[in-house]
């Protein structure tokens, strides 16, 4: 009896309150899409070749992020850059490609 008496008491507290709200999930933080360029074009090329000097890191990474290219123009500056020899291989790894500026000694 006692047992009954309790849990009458603790089945109708919480009927008695406020009913509470449902939780409404946040939709996330919306990222905005990059308009990279797909054409290496006269200006962007013109700036490559300058800027490209100055850098010590040069990875695919840093050319999408700095000149607003994609990736795979970028494989294909960093590849036309060696040839000419304005930047040198670091470490050459199938997955990432490291190089730096080269330094005339």
């Amino acid at each position: 009896m006692w047992a009954n008496q309790a849990l009458q008491k603790i089945g109708c507290a919480p009927a008695a309150g406020a009913k509470k709200q449902k939780k409404k999930w946040s939709k996330g933080k919306v990222k905005d899409k990059a308009q990279h360029a797909v054409i290496l074009d006269k200006s962007t090329a013109d700036k490559l070749y300058k800027d490209v000097q100055s850098y010590r890191l040069v990875t695919v990474a840093v050319l999408v992020d700095r000149m607003k290219i994609n990736g795979s123009l970028a494989r294909k500056c960093i590849s036309d850059l060696e040839e000419k020899g304005m930047i040198k291989p670091v470490t050459t790894h199938s997955k990432m490609k490291i190089y730096t500026r080269a330094i005339a000694a």
